[in-house]
Order: structure tokens, then C-alpha cells, then sequence
């Protein structure tokens, strides 16, 4: 999904459906952004919070488990080499198929609440790390790479498309 460009026009929609419903659950495509780019900013990754939470002026992002560093560059660099099929797991001979799926076993029981600052701005959405399709097939879910990883710009533009 962080590569718009090479995406489809029917991919590029539903994306872009999918992460408007998600902003407009949380205030708006401007408050959404404003969450990103403080998301971006925060050094360290906002994952790592021992906390389990990422406070903003805008609204809060709470998670029930503690992520670990080691955890998180395994998951970018994962995303990085993905196979084609956009499966996070790798092929069972391949040799950090026991890393990745110790991975995806520590992230998927997680579930992230995302809550505006004000009520009257949205009821705020829940999302998991995997949209697990089976056992051996798995995406990361739209919303957790855009929240998490993909650049602004890309959510920018997923935001503003518009069908030709």
C-alpha cells in the first residue's frame, strides 16, 4: 500500500475508501494527517512506548501489549522484502520464517484504540497489526502501515484520489 504509484485504480480506491472512513471516524482528513505527522516525528518509534500509548493534542493511540525495539525492526524490515503476493510470511524455507512467525505471533493478539480528543469530533476505530486470510497467508492491515509507516505524502495522496 506504501507504494501508491504501482498500485492499481481499483486498489487505489479502496484504499483510498477505506483510510477516509478511518478519518472521518477521527475527525477528519485533517486531524488524521495532523496524527500521522506527529507520529512521524516521534522519536523513538512511537511503537516502542513502554507505555502502550501514543498521547497527542488531537486524540490518543493505546495498545494492550508492550512492542518491543527488536520487534519493530524485524516488522520494517519485513515490510521492506515482502514477497510479491504481499504475504508477510515468507516461504517456510526461507531462513527467518521462524523470526517472522515468532513476529506475527507477539503482534497479532495487539489491537490499537484510536480515540479523538473530543467526542463530538468522531467515536474513533479499533485496528489490529494482520488481516489474517489463513494460516499461511497474511497482510498487514491499510490502517496500521499508514498510521505507522508509509510516508505522509502517500497518505496524502491516497487521501485526495480521485477517480479518473
Amino acid at each position: 500500500m506504501c507504494d501508491f504509484n504501482h498500485l492499481n485504480d481499483e486498489q487505489k480506491l479502496y484504499f483510498h475508501q477505506l483510510l477516509t472512513a478511518y478519518a472521518n471516524d477521527y475527525g477528519g482528513i485533517n486531524f488524521f494527517l495532523q496524527l500521522i505527522e506527529a507520529l512521524r516525528s516521534t522519536k523513538p518509534h512511537p511503537l516502542s512506548s513502554k507505555h502502550r500509548d501514543f498521547l497527542f493534542s488531537l486524540g490518543d493511540i493505546r495498545w494492550n501489549k508492550v512492542i518491543f525495539n527488536d520487534k519493530i525492526l524485524l516488522l520494517e524490515k519485513i515490510r521492506r522484502v515482502k514477497n510479491e503476493s504481499d504475504n508477510f510470511l515468507p516461504a517456510k524455507e526461507d531462513k527467518e520464517y521462524k523470526a517472522v512467525l515468532n513476529l506475527v505471533r507477539t503482534l497479532s493478539p495487539i489491537v490499537f484504540n484510536v480515540i479523538p480528543q473530543r467526542p463530538e469530533d468522531g467515536k474513533g476505530f479499533t485496528f489490529q497489526v494482520f488481516d489474517m486470510q489463513d494460516e499461511e497467508t497474511m497482510k498487514l492491515t491499510p490502517i496500521f502501515e499508514a498510521l505507522f509507516f508509509c510516508s505522509i505524502d502517500t497518505v496524502k495522496k491516497i487521501l485526495n484520489y480521485k477517480i479518473r
